[in-house]
């Protein structure tokens, strides 16, 4: 990248169980709103908006902005699965380097109770590929879609290097702790790695539910900027987005015959390493991340492709408290998906939302000491993965 790209500003309300909150259109407009107010801004300054979100009809994005204003800007309405809150941020990037000056990146979801399942039963679906290499590895058709993946890829880790279900356990007990000072995560109460053990269990000797996401609804906005445009208005100028990358499926996800690279391994790794390569930082300069932990079991993974710990090694990384504070790298101090909530469309912005409190020393109780390189990694099946590396300024 060669010219700076800030975050001006940033929004989010409290996410909720289904059916606790408001509809799409006010969550939405409410973190428009908010990010809009932390930059400084009214929405006459926005040129483009990018809307995400996975359920929902055609042009959600125009319903949630209409609500904030009628200004006749450009609206693109995004869908990347659960990546798509990040795909809205990375086409506003995109915005601002090809010469916008103010993009607004709003993401939503407004979903129902229960595991995530097709839509559409009249057409093949995105998933048909993923099914069968799935149905050839670990079985199991039973199950919902995305246990049956990722519980998947937890099962080759634990067997392939002896990780114990007790690992899993400890990091859906520490996302509880880090959710316990989050004023807007769904989830705050504090639970044990034996209460986590002690959930009912979705698949015998690999996952209780405790170490699955919740089904979410909430809503998050960021406003970025152009360098001169900012300087002319005065805006905030501490966080700036120093490198980002988003890469899609390529044939080792299905011909590797492994369920980690099957659910995104191979996109996370490459597209970290075209963010490191980028800005010249590596996993050792990060001092912060917020990953993609819809499962206990893709945090762990995520670890390793991320090159925060070595291959095998996310065993170890979780027993020394290398994921938390006190450790190397403190890992979703939000609660991450896990205990936050992940409402799909709206799950990158919030990411985004809590790195760029971290890195301006505003996160409170969950203020990482001296917080000055964050690491955004936001993961959707089918395939997408978006990877941001941010800087305090």
């Amino acid at each position: 990248m060669t010219q700076k790209i800030f975050v001006a500003g940033v929004g989010m309300i409290p996410f909720t169980k289904p059916g606790a909150g408001e509809s799409y259109d006010l969550m939405g407009a409410a973190a428009a709103r908010l990010a809009l107010v932390d930059a400084g801004l009214g929405y006459d300054s926005v040129e483009q908006a990018f809307v995400g979100y996975v359920y929902g009809d055609s042009t959600c994005g125009q319903k949630a902005l209409y609500g904030v204003g009628l200004s006749g800007i450009p609206i693109v309405n995004v869908n990347n699965n659960c990546s798509t809150g990040s795909t809205a941020l990375f086409l506003a990037r995109q915005a601002i380097a090809a010469g916008a000056d103010c993009v607004l990146a709003l993401g939503f979801e407004q979903m129902a109770a229960g595991a995530l399942a097709s839509v559409f039963k009249d057409r093949p679906s995105p998933f048909v590929d993923f099914d069968e290499v799935t149905e050839k590895l670990v079985g199991m058709s039973e199950m919902p879609l995305a246990l049956r993946y990722f519980g998947g890829a937890g099962l080759e880790h634990m067997r392939r290097y002896g990780t114990g279900l007790e690992t899993f356990a400890r990091i859906r007990a520490k996302a509880s702790r880090h959710a316990a000072n989050n004023p807007l995560a769904l989830f705050r109460k504090v639970v044990s790695e034996q209460e986590v053990l002690d959930a009912p269990v979705l698949w015998p000797g690999v996952m209780t539910r405790l170490m699955a996401c919740p089904p979410t609804c909430g809503a998050a906005a960021a406003v970025l900027v152009s360098e001169d445009f900012a300087k002319r208005q005065g805006l905030r100028r501490d966080v700036v987005i120093a490198g980002q990358a988003m890469t899609t499926d390529r044939p080792s996800t299905f011909e590797a015959k492994d369920m980690m690279r099957l659910v995104g391994y191979d996109m996370a790794r490459s597209a970290a390493e075209q963010v490191y390569a980028q800005t010249g930082i590596g996993p050792e300069d990060l001092d912060v991340v917020e990953l993609h932990d819809c499962f206990a079991h893709n945090e762990l993974i995520s670890y390793e492709a991320l090159g925060l710990c070595p291959e095998g090694g996310a065993a170890q990384f979780v027993a020394a408290g290398d994921n938390t504070y006190g450790g190397k790298v403190v890992t979703n101090p939000s609660g991450g998906l896990l205990s936050k909530g992940h409402p799909l469309g709206a799950t990158g912005l919030a990411q985004c939302f809590e790195l760029t409190h971290q890195l301006r020393g505003s996160a409170e109780q969950r203020q990482v000491a001296g917080a000055r390189t964050a690491l955004q990694h936001n993961l959707g099946l089918g395939g997408a993965c978006v990877v941001t590396l941010y800087q305090s300024a």
